[in-house]
């Protein structure tokens, strides 16, 4: 459907209801990367109510993978080398917000808004642990980033998730890895060497952002208008899963809404989830 795969270097955005598929396909795209790119994808989970999505047990269960979460944190003139088992451990959730930007936020003097410093020191925090996570194991070979846990949201400008999923992407999935490196190995004299020996190409890295919708049918998925700040907008390639009635069943469709650069095919095919994750029927 995607006439050979999705483009390296590039954001995937995947909308679909809660329990359609998301957390299956994800997984399979970063599992895959074993034997696309010789190292798994990454998993950075938004959810803020905890593994709600069970990705654990669906790693366990379709690929005997034991997905750890990882937690080593470096901050600022820290040794910033995770231990050996870390190296195995690819996912993390530790942004764990949820709700409106505005929640976040308080009164400014301008008569404006600002974020609360308390929660500016809490996301900063955090920082210490994602940017780690996603460079020491980019460095290692990883290409594939899947974000998940989004939570539905009327306007996705003020999704405190879009905001967080925005600034992660910019400033630190797509930031050189030179740069990025010297941020978190400091001081940068003394991890020089290390740093040098593993760049990577930041441009290769694609990105799939799993998105759940209030929408379930596939033919409200296909007729939803594009919201501001919805960063399916400037994405390269959109899908869509959603269920729809074949004779007496509801059945799970998969559609590709566009995928630019590349050819594809405008047929929905139907889906379901089997014992491998998703199936084609």
């Amino acid at each position: 459907m995607l006439g050979g795969g999705l483009l390296p270097g590039t954001l995937t955005v995947i909308y679909g209801a809660t329990g359609i598929g998301k957390t299956h396909l994800g997984l399979t795209f970063v599992d895959h990367g074993k034997v696309a790119d010789r190292a798994r994808g990454v998993v950075l989970d938004l959810n803020g109510r905890g593994d709600s999505q069970q990705h654990d047990e669906y790693a366990a269960r379709l690929f005997a993978w034991s997905l750890k979460p990882w937690t080593h944190t470096v901050t600022p003139m820290a040794d910033p080398y995770p231990p050996p088992d870390q190296m195995d451990a690819f996912y993390s959730n530790a942004c764990p917000w949820v709700g409106r930007v505005r929640d976040f936020q308080v009164a400014a003097p301008d008569g404006g808004r600002e974020f609360d410093w308390n929660w500016k020191a809490a996301y900063n925090h955090a920082l210490y642990t994602v940017r780690p996570f996603v460079y020491f194991h980019c460095a290692a070979g990883t290409r594939r980033v899947v974000v998940d846990g989004v939570e539905p949201m009327d306007s996705p400008a003020d999704s405190i998730q879009f905001f967080i999923f925005d600034e992660l992407y910019r400033k630190t999935i797509h930031r050189d890895a030179e740069t990025l490196g010297m941020e978190i190995c400091l001081p940068v004299w003394k991890h020089r060497e290390f740093i040098d020996a593993h760049l990577y190409d930041h441009t290769a890295l694609t990105t799939v952002l799993l998105v759940t919708t209030e929408e379930t049918r596939l033919e409200d998925l296909l007729a939803r208008k594009v919201a501001p700040g919805d960063i399916g907008a400037t994405a390269n390639t959109i899908v869509v899963l959603g269920s729809e009635r074949v004779g007496n069943r509801l059945a799970r469709m998969l559609c590709v809404v566009k995928h630019r650069g590349s050819a594809m095919s405008d047929e929905i095919v139907e889906y379901r989830i089997g014992t491998g994750g998703l199936e084609f029927v």
